[in-house]
């Protein structure tokens, strides 16, 4: 299956098109308060932008993906996320989640890893772990996002995780899951894609609310942006595009 999205989507500080500027962003819903309204305004947003995906909680991922049909949004893709939020679920449990979600209409696959284990230097279950749901997703040509929580880890855990994540064949590694005690980091995002290389996305998550975060994270190496600010940071990036008369927009 090819790898997507590795690249990010527009030139950074150059937007000319604010429709590949869009598709960096996963739009995300995931407060436990999380109801259906909420969920078809999600849908219709990232219907209108065109975003990468709509990163959704398990529950909402057949609604997401019906509602994305019927809105005529086949390029948005839905996301939804595994052994959330804590990643302290068994690996069997989390390729159950990765089948069912996918069954559902969900293409790709934000995953928690063991953070325990990751910190407890247990290679072979955190390895393990992600190889479980790589495996279940590569047989729906899912993608595997894994998330790190990196507010939790030491620089040498970070580059640890990052180095089994792609060991277990993951397209993406991510910072956060929004539910830690911190979010995205410019220097660690930037670390992120210093160890992974070219080969695999970095998705910086979690605190990225204005178009100058975007743009630092995207800078420092991110490819995917995990935001539930997106639609703000598109109406503040339209702005700055309609008050610079030497810019067109493609859109």
């Amino acid at each position: 299956m090819a790898k997507l999205g590795f690249k990010a989507a527009a030139p950074v500080g150059q937007e000319l098109d604010l429709g590949a500027f869009a598709r960096n962003f996963d739009h995300t819903y995931l407060k436990p308060t999380s109801g259906k309204g909420e969920i078809e305004q999600l849908c219709q947003e990232a219907a209108e932008h065109r975003f990468a995906a709509v990163c959704i909680a398990p529950r909402w991922v057949a609604t997401s993906a019906n509602l994305l049909s019927g809105l005529g949004a086949n390029s948005v893709r839905v996301c939804t996320v595994v052994g959330f939020p804590h990643g302290n679920t068994t690996s069997e449990g989390k390729a159950f989640e990765t089948t069912h979600a996918i069954a559902g209409g969900a293409s790709e696959i934000d995953m928690v890893i063991s953070i325990g284990d990751l910190k407890d230097r247990n290679e072979r279950a955190v390895e393990h772990d992600i190889a479980a749901v790589v495996e279940a997703a590569r047989l729906r040509q899912a993608i595997v996002k894994v998330i790190l929580e990196t507010a939790y880890l030491e620089k040498d855990e970070i580059i640890l995780g990052c180095g089994l994540a792609v060991r277990a064949g993951a397209d993406f590694v991510k910072t956060s899951t929004g539910f830690g005690p911190g979010g995205a980091d410019v220097d660690i995002v930037r670390l992120m894609r210093e160890t992974v290389g070219d080969t695999v996305g970095v998705k910086a998550a979690g605190g990225v609310r204005t178009l100058s975060d975007a743009r630092r994270m995207l800078n420092a190496g991110a490819t995917r942006l995990g935001c539930s600010s997106s639609v703000q940071i598109m109406h503040e990036l339209g702005d700055e595009v309609a008050t610079e008369p030497h810019v067109q927009s493609r859109q």
